[in-house]
């Protein structure tokens, strides 16, 4: 049985799905995925299925079920490189992926595992208030 090579960036672990992948595979991904994030405690798992053709209704639930686990385990899920047809497949069979988060690609993957979206401003803090009794004037 082949297995999905799982590489460690950093606090990240990186898996590229190159093949489609058979049943057997993705099953054996799950728990090869559940024991590196334990094993290195890791907190951010990036899956890029750019070369995937197709997505079955199986494979979308292996998803969802890779990003609920890693969150339990304590590590956030970026799925990246999801191709057009892919995405309407998803939508088509009506798949909920919920708790899976999506990056066109790696970069915008890793920018969105590394804290808060870079594409979002931060909130602006309101200043601290002043105790007029401690503070100096000029």
């Amino acid at each position: 049985m082949d297995r999905i090579p799982i590489l460690r960036v950093g606090d990240v672990l990186i898996v590229s799905i190159q093949v489609d992948l058979e049943d057997r595979t993705a099953v054996q991904l799950q728990g090869d995925l559940a024991d590196e994030i334990v094993a290195t405690g890791a907190t951010g798992v990036l899956i890029d299925i750019s070369a995937l053709d197709i997505v079955d209704s199986f494979i979308g639930r292996m998803l969802s079920t890779i990003a609920s686990m890693s969150r339990l385990l304590g590590a956030e899920t970026v799925v990246v490189g999801m191709r057009p047809a892919v995405a309407i497949t998803l939508v088509e069979l009506g798949l909920p992926m919920h708790g899976v988060r999506t990056a066109l690609n790696a970069e915008l993957g890793f920018r969105r595992l590394r804290g808060p979206r870079a594409e979002e401003p931060a909130e602006e803090s309101e200043p601290e208030p002043v105790d007029e009794a401690t503070a100096t004037r000029p």
